[in-house]
């Protein structure tokens, strides 16, 4: 024991723990909070291990103690120190535990809530990936959707196109067919040498090249082409303005005369013109006529048919037999006189030419020129009033035309009569005015084109 303490004084352990306190005192507010925290915890690691020499001691010395005498002392003075130095180093080591456990769960929560964070950015980048996915392919869909819808009426006018030959050539097979049984009768097999010389005599390459069965079978089958389908068209660009039926028929069939009309008259004065030009170094075996038409048949795109559709524009507004005022202008069915234009044209080429049969109300109704329409009095001789006309050839019926038949026909007087036009409430479209009887005040609508 003795030499216990003699080892615990030459050690110099109380000296340097007084000299630590003094630093630690010196230094202890120019220290950072890490460094006070080191400085306690070195003096009292130091002050640990002196108690426990200390206790050695005070161990060795109670053994000594063959009387018991101090059990006293040890009860009263250090147990006493002992438990309050205890409670308090308990107490201090459950406050820093608390804290570190604080931070712990604090530190814990902080990560937990940062991995939530990232969780729901994360689940928001796929969000907003996955939308940009969609609307891509919403486009990709839309896209392949107009495609596909562009082949769609590629193919509706590659149909339109093929019915419209596939009628050109039974239209050619049934003339050849009617042809061949000709060929094949026996009037014409007794026909007379000389008759048939003068045939082969008068019939020429040009003019076989020209009035070929061909052209003239893929001409009427326009013709029958436009009053099936593009009549019907105008007839429903018509009715979005008039009301009434008839009207519009009218409307539609003073259109057809007067296309043909104007395309007769500019095909006479052009033919005046080729044939002067020709005229100076015509040479050949067919006549000046022959050739002027070859010409005219072969360089069709000298026809001006924007001032032909502007002349029966012009025409159909001063013309008494449609009702005043007119509801409409009559520029709507410009695709319908431009293509009677463009037709009647072409029938001028041919030998004979085609010509269609001008039609008066009130006429006696002529079952080989024309039909009757479905809403007629099959009953009426009288024709009210007509729907298409009829296509004729050297005065024979080659297309029969489309009438009305009453057996009441108002004359044309009394469709001046401003109560007979029906009008469905529609204004009239931008640019539209009304038409004037004078042809002074006849609109001119160039720039239509």
């Amino acid at each position: 024991m003795a030499q216990d303490l003699r080892s615990l004084v030459g050690s110099g352990s109380a000296r340097e723990l007084q000299e630590k306190l003094e630093n630690w005192q010196r230094d202890y507010e120019m220290n950072s909070f890490g460094e006070n925290l080191n400085r306690c915890c070195e003096i009292l690691e130091l002050n640990t291990a002196i108690q426990k020499r200390l206790f050695s001691i005070l161990n060795e010395t109670s053994r000594e103690d063959t009387l018991n005498e101090g059990a006293d002392t040890i009860k009263n003075r250090l147990l006493p120190s002992l438990a309050s130095g205890g409670e308090k180093s308990l107490s201090i080591t459950e406050g820093s535990l608390g804290g570190e456990l604080q931070l712990r769960d604090s530190a814990s929560n902080q990560s937990c809530q940062l991995q939530e964070l990232e969780d729901k950015l994360y689940a928001t980048r796929v969000q907003i990936k996955q939308m940009e996915q969609d609307p891509r392919a919403s486009r990709a869909e839309e896209c392949k959707a107009l495609r596909q819808l562009q082949q769609l009426n590629d193919y509706e006018q590659e149909i339109q196109t093929l019915r419209h030959e596939i009628s050109l050539l039974d239209a050619q097979k049934s003339l050849l067919q009617s042809r061949l049984v000709r060929s094949r009768s026996p009037f014409r097999c007794s026909v007379s040498k000389s008759r048939s010389a003068v045939s082969v005599r008068t019939w020429s390459p040009a003019r076989a090249g020209r009035v070929n069965a061909s052209h003239r079978a893929c001409i009427i089958a326009r013709f029958g082409f436009i009053y099936a389908q593009e009549r019907l068209d105008a007839e429903t660009l018509l009715r979005a303005f008039i009301c009434d039926m008839e009207t519009v028929q009218r409307i539609i069939y003073i259109a057809a005369v007067e296309s043909f009309r104007a395309a007769k008259m500019a095909f006479w004065k052009l033919k005046i013109s080729v044939k002067e030009t020709l005229a100076l170094d015509h040479v050949g075996p067919e006549s000046l006529e022959v050739a002027a038409l070859d010409y005219i048949a072969r360089h069709k795109d000298l026809y001006d048919v924007c001032q032909s559709v502007q002349e029966v524009v012009c025409s159909m507004n001063v013309n008494p037999k449609i009702p005043y005022p007119p509801e409409v202008d009559f520029f709507v069915i410009r695709t319908l006189i431009r293509e009677l234009c463009c037709l009647a044209f072409s029938m001028q080429t041919l030998i004979p030419p085609l010509d269609i049969a001008l039609g008066v109300d009130g006429e006696l109704f002529n079952r080989t020129m024309y039909y009757r329409s479905c809403d007629s009095d099959f009953t009426a001789p009288f024709v009210a009033y007509h729907v298409w006309p009829a296509l004729m050839e050297n005065g024979a019926v080659i297309v029969k035309g489309e009438v009305v038949t009453k057996k009441i026909v108002l004359c044309s007087r009394r469709r001046r009569i401003r109560s007979r036009s029906c009008s469905c409430g529609r204004r009239l479209r931008s640019g539209q005015v009304t038409r004037s009887r004078s042809l002074s005040t006849v609109r001119v609508k160039t720039s239509r084109y």
